[in-house]
């Protein structure tokens, strides 16, 4: 009885490829988020942050690639390994500006201080190990 229930709700949940879309969906859509708001705010801060660091503040338009063109990427499932690559990547370096020092940290709310970007990095990895997915709009391209 219970083997057969499992079974059951085993197959019915069976659907790896609408599971990778739903993935990237949640990761390139939520990214995308952040983008659109350093697209829209501008990048000073961020080119501020460079500075203070001694590199060029130029580089802060990396952010617009990863934070933007690859979540677009990843949604779609177009070059899909590369782009998410690119964020994990990129959530690395957000990390190196400003949560190194938060790394043992909590937050107001008890959550881990770079929880957010310990989640994007990894699930951008899964998504780089797992691949697109059957639902892409270019499947030759994932």
């Amino acid at each position: 009885m219970v083997k057969s229930l499992l079974n059951s709700v085993n197959n019915m949940f069976s659907h790896e490829d609408f599971g990778r879309l739903l993935l990237r969906l949640m990761v390139g859509g939520l990214m995308l988020f952040h983008g659109l708001h350093k697209l829209i705010g501008g990048i000073d801060g961020i080119a501020g942050m460079l500075a203070a660091k001694g590199l060029p503040g130029f580089i802060a338009y990396g952010v617009l690639i990863g934070e933007v063109l690859c979540p677009i990427l990843i949604i779609l499932g177009v070059l899909t390994r590369p782009a998410a690559l690119v964020l994990a990547f990129t959530m690395i370096v957000a990390w190196l500006l400003v949560g190194v020092g938060k790394t043992g940290s909590l937050d107001a709310t008890g959550a881990w201080a770079i929880e957010s970007m310990v989640y994007y990095f990894i699930a951008a990895l899964v998504i780089v190990f797992i691949g697109a997915g059957r639902y892409s709009v270019a499947p030759a391209w994932k």
